[in-house]
């Protein structure tokens, strides 16, 4: 090999490979496509439904409060957990999977309505909501367990979904539900609410 050949092979060994970037993909919440889990007449309601990538998805509502869990998950997770926010909510009717190089999913971005009302009539005003972005954690079939792992306040931040897909990457894969805490990360504005959080 002569002196000029050996640089340019030793030049592309040197330069690091492309990894492959992180994706979305995204379904609906057609909710009529799902199948009824559990039902409590006017109390509450568990729903089965299916997602991308082989992905099944919980749909559960009570005391007009909303949750969705992702993933594989364990019975007792069917059963009981329910993570949503004080103020009565209802989330957005489109979630975001995040993909790895792979393909794999490893965490879904789903908006939350927090229903708050007119300070001053005490009635119901959507231009006073707030709106949250959850990063949740998927069940895969290896760990049982999905949760929310990171709330982002779309209103309160210029760019709350770059930050939320940041969070999914990087923080959701590897949280440890039912011993992690999730948290607000960026700016945090008054119609933010705390989680509440029942994990078995």
């Amino acid at each position: 090999m002569n002196s000029y050949a050996f640089g340019v092979a030793a030049l592309l060994f040197a330069l690091p490979s492309t990894a492959k970037a992180n994706d979305s993909v995204y379904s609906d919440l057609n909710l009529d496509a799902c199948q009824t889990v559990h039902v409590e007449e006017g109390i509450s309601i568990t729903l089965k439904c299916a997602g991308p990538k082989g992905y099944p998805f919980y749909f559960k509502e009570g005391d007009l409060r909303q949750t969705v869990l992702f993933g594989h998950m364990s019975p007792a997770y069917v059963d009981q957990a329910f993570e949503t926010f004080g103020t009565f909510n209802h989330t957005g009717t489109k979630a975001e999977w995040r993909l790895d190089g792979d393909g794999r999913a490893i965490a879904v971005i789903l908006r939350y309505f927090l229903e708050h009302s007119d300070p001053k009539t005490g009635m119901p005003a959507e231009q006073f909501w707030g709106q949250v972005l959850v990063v949740s954690r998927i069940a895969q079939k290896d760990y049982g367990k999905g949760c929310m792992a990171a709330f982002v306040d779309a209103r309160a931040n210029k760019d709350a979904n770059g930050l939320a897909r940041q969070l999914a990457d990087t923080l959701a894969p590897s949280f440890a539900c039912g011993t992690d805490q999730a948290v607000y990360h960026g700016k945090r504005g008054a119609t933010a609410d705390d989680l509440m959080s029942n994990l078995p």
